[in-house]
């Protein structure tokens, strides 16, 4: 006679879902991986001065910064604006044309804050800002006045 033994308190799975499960942390990995890839092509620095940096926090700030502008205006797909960190500036700056946060020396809030800034940019192209500008004179050339109606 065999004896099984028995876990208590386990399922068990059958094929079919060890073959989804497995799937969906595949697919969460590769997500999150390229997530990550594509942020860190995102990020390029300049350092005019040769000043020391740390390289890895400036990454990782630039990354929460990212998720946390991504989460708070819900978007879903992943925000990694380009951005270039110029060290040795002659002041701290966000220059919206080239992209760049410029600093005298590192800093990592105004970093962070410059980041913001840049993100926020992205999530709202300058077409389609125009675009809603327009809307919003039509929208008002499109209301009137209760006094205007009586005449």
């Amino acid at each position: 006679m065999k004896v099984v033994k028995r876990i208590p308190n386990t399922e068990i799975k059958t094929s079919s879902e060890v073959l989804v499960s497995t799937a969906v942390k595949l697919a969460s990995f590769v997500l999150a991986f390229a997530t990550a890839c594509s942020a860190q092509d995102g990020l390029s620095v300049r350092n005019r001065t040769n000043q020391r940096w740390p390289a890895a926090e400036a990454q990782k700030i630039y990354l929460s910064a990212c998720a946390v502008v991504q989460r708070e205006f819900g978007r879903t797909l992943p925000l990694a604006p380009q951005v270039t960190l110029v060290l040795g500036a002659d002041k701290n700056e966000v220059w919206f044309t080239g992209r760049e946060i410029r600093l005298t020396k590192w800093n990592r809030h105004a970093f962070a804050q410059g980041v913001v800034w840049l993100a926020f940019e992205d999530l709202m192209p300058s077409q389609q800002r125009l675009a809603i500008a327009a809307r919003a004179v039509n929208w008002a050339d499109s209301t009137v006045e209760v006094e205007q109606l009586k005449r």
